[in-house]
């Protein structure tokens, strides 16, 4: 058996503005009705709560405390069902609900916020959800679902089988290996004077970035067998370790450089230099709306809202 709902939207609406105007007489002339269609609306909803929400005794309605109380909750109805009204109006002209985007470590979820103030101009209701992941989880998370854009390394384990992705090239990004001035392969280096050997590398801890795969096989980058490593989530995780001497590796210029400068880093030619790492931009066709074709278009086009993003790609040597 279902039970009556004791009030209407209707009714909380005429509540809400009676409280707002402490007057039947302005909440009506507001709601464009006559004051005795308001007073009879309120004394309905009170015969149903069981309750006053007025107290009608002075010159000026107030109020009674349940009635304070009991509007506080129907505000909060009214904001959700408004919400849900806009979001559904949203849904309706092609903007998703939501848009998920992961992009890779290298990078981070900071290196999108310069879009935002474009994005939130356009008022499109869309939630974003930005993720972080790192070495093949990008690929992972658009091939799960988990994901509706990417910022991934083409060489991370690539595009997922079966289609229904499209791709667009970024750039590459330079590695440089770097250690803390004080880490003990800094003062090697300068006494060989020359790249350091694999043998003389692997005689140190690595710093490393977990791949955040689910389901692929996790992959490492610039770890020699049988080296000891300390593993981190994320790549400011790797690059404070490194600022701290607890580990050498291999670092995005544009994350090395400004520490390189301030001398929290220092460079070193090894024996296996890293390659450039090529990125891209990757997402599923059949579940972007407006929003997510608003994010593709950005980078696509390398517009000036998205050129903090792009300016990463171009650090000198």
């Amino acid at each position: 058996m279902t039970n009556t709902p004791k009030f209407s939207l209707e009714a909380l609406t005429v509540l809400e503005a009676v409280a707002r105007h402490s007057s039947f007489a302005k909440a009506a002339s507001e709601l464009h009705k006559v004051p005795s269609a308001i007073s009879y609306s309120v004394a309905q909803l009170e015969a149903s709560l069981g309750f006053q929400l007025f107290d009608r005794t002075g010159r000026v309605i107030k109020l009674t405390p349940m009635g304070a109380d009991f509007l506080i909750e129907a505000r909060r109805l009214l904001r959700s069902v408004t919400d849900m009204e806009q979001r559904l109006a949203q849904l309706c002209a092609g903007w998703e609900a939501e848009l998920r985007i992961a992009v890779d470590t290298v990078f981070g979820v900071q290196s999108l916020y310069s879009l935002l103030p474009a994005f939130d101009a356009l008022c499109s209701g869309t939630r974003l959800q930005l993720r972080e992941e790192a070495f093949g989880g990008c690929w992972d998370a658009l091939e799960a679902d988990r994901a509706d854009i990417v910022i991934a390394g083409l060489g991370a384990g690539g595009v997922p089988p079966g289609g229904g992705y499209s791709v667009c090239p970024l750039g590459a990004i330079a590695f440089d290996y770097v250690v803390a001035p004080v880490h003990p392969l800094a003062a090697l280096a300068e006494q060989v004077g020359r790249p350091l050997t694999d043998a003389e590398v692997r005689l140190h801890r690595a710093v490393s970035v977990a791949d955040s795969s689910r389901y692929r096989p996790p992959r490492t980058i610039g770890i020699l067998s049988g080296q000891n490593t300390l593993t981190v989530s994320t790549m400011d995780d790797k690059l404070a370790a490194q600022l701290q001497g607890f580990g050498a590796g291999f670092m995005p210029r544009h994350l090395a450089q400004p520490e390189m400068k301030r001398g929290g880093l220092v460079r070193l030619d090894v024996e296996q230099p890293r390659p450039e790492a090529v990125f891209c931009l990757a997402w599923r066709r059949d579940t972007l709306g407006k929003s997510g074709h608003w994010w593709v278009e950005q980078f696509e086009t390398r517009t000036e809202a998205a050129s903090a993003f792009f300016a990463l790609f171009d650090r000198p040597a």
